[in-house]
């Protein structure tokens, strides 16, 4: 039988579970975006406050050391192998965090070869702190006013955090005595090219400010001076008095008569560790000044910033003679007859002593 449909009847309805499934998967995968958008923003927040809170004050924490070490960075080495020595000597706890350190600071610059002395108890932070800025351990190397080239190049050659041979040594004065510091593997001959640079810088800017009217014409002249000045006294207040009285005798045509310069022409400057004998002071050589008239050829020593001033700016005195007077300084003498009563006084004091020392070594 078949059953018959009017033109005129009305449609039947769709309710919801009779559309198209196209409609409903819409549904679920906006509800899935939403979720997912809340996860990421959670993670955020997360992270933020990881990032915020939780790793700077691990960073910032007190590391496991309980003693002061050494620690060195070789060339080319990473955060990563880094990390993983800082951890094997126990400088820090876990490695992933030095590395996550390492990784914050991408754009703050790397880590530095070279020997550190990192802190007990040192921080990440502190401890990425100076290998980022280089804080290597500095050695002092500290050269005495006076010495000659001889002695500087045996006193380098004994420092065994310095590296290489001397292989151009340095003209006599050239060397500027003060305290250098430097970092190990320092090469010996470039720490010499150093102090000659800044001896070279030093005397072109003091001999700019000499004072006027000095018996001598170039600042290697000033040099040789200078190099007697700073072996004929200790005592800082003394150097522009002894300066006067070289620059007094140039002046007047008269000998320089230095004992230092008597030395350096025996032996090159070493101490003898007793007083001239006569045949000594008689002895002729470039460099004895009781001998010679006017300069020696090279300076006797390596004169420091103050001998220097102190040739080029001497005292304003017609002093001529000096010796000793027992105290460290020396008695200063307008004249002849002078310098004698001087010289007596002295002897006396020697006499003196001597007497002292045999009693306390009997």
């Amino acid at each position: 039988m078949i059953k018959k449909v009017s033109a005129n009847n009305k449609p039947t309805q769709v309710n919801d579970k009779q559309r198209s499934p196209k409609a409903g998967f819409g549904k679920i995968l906006l509800r899935l975006i939403l979720v997912l958008v809340i996860i990421i923003a959670l993670s955020a927040a997360v992270g933020l406050y990881v990032y915020d809170k939780v790793l700077p004050t691990k960073f910032a924490q007190s590391g496991s050391l309980d003693t002061q070490i050494i620690f060195v960075v070789k060339p080319g080495a990473g955060v990563n192998s880094i990390a993983s020595q800082l951890a094997l000597v126990g400088a820090i706890e876990h490695e992933i965090l030095f590395r996550l350190k390492g990784r914050l600071s991408e754009n703050t610059g790397g880590l530095k070869s070279g020997e550190y002395s990192i802190a007990a108890n040192a921080s990440i932070d502190q401890i990425f702190e100076q290998l980022q800025q280089a804080k290597v351990i500095q050695y002092p190397v500290t050269i005495a006013e006076g010495l000659t080239v001889q002695a500087i190049i045996r006193q380098l050659q004994k420092q065994e955090f310095l590296t290489g041979e001397v292989k151009a040594i340095p003209p006599e004065g050239s060397l500027h005595p003060e305290t250098w510091y430097v970092i190990r593997g320092t090469n010996r001959q470039a720490l010499l090219d150093r102090m000659r640079s800044s001896q070279s810088a030093i005397l072109a800017e003091l001999w700019a400010k000499r004072a006027p009217d000095l018996p001598f014409s170039t600042p290697e002249q000033a040099l040789v001076l200078a190099s007697i000045v700073e072996r004929e006294t200790g005592v800082s207040m003394e150097r522009e008095r002894v300066a006067a009285v070289f620059v007094n005798r140039l002046r007047k045509g008269m000998r320089l008569e230095s004992d230092p310069t008597i030395i350096y022409g025996l032996n090159g400057g070493e101490p003898l560790g007793r007083g001239l004998r006569r045949s000594e002071i008689d002895r002729k050589t470039a460099w004895n000044t009781y001998h010679i008239r006017g300069l020696p050829p090279t300076p006797i020593s390596n004169p420091g910033r103050a001998a220097i001033w102190a040739t080029l700016h001497p005292a304003q005195t017609k002093d001529l003679y000096f010796v000793a007077d027992g105290t460290g300084g020396h008695a200063f003498a307008r004249n002849y007859a002078g310098h004698l009563v001087n010289v007596a006084k002295w002897r006396k004091i020697e006499r003196q002593r001597k007497r002292e020392a045999k009693a306390r070594a009997e």
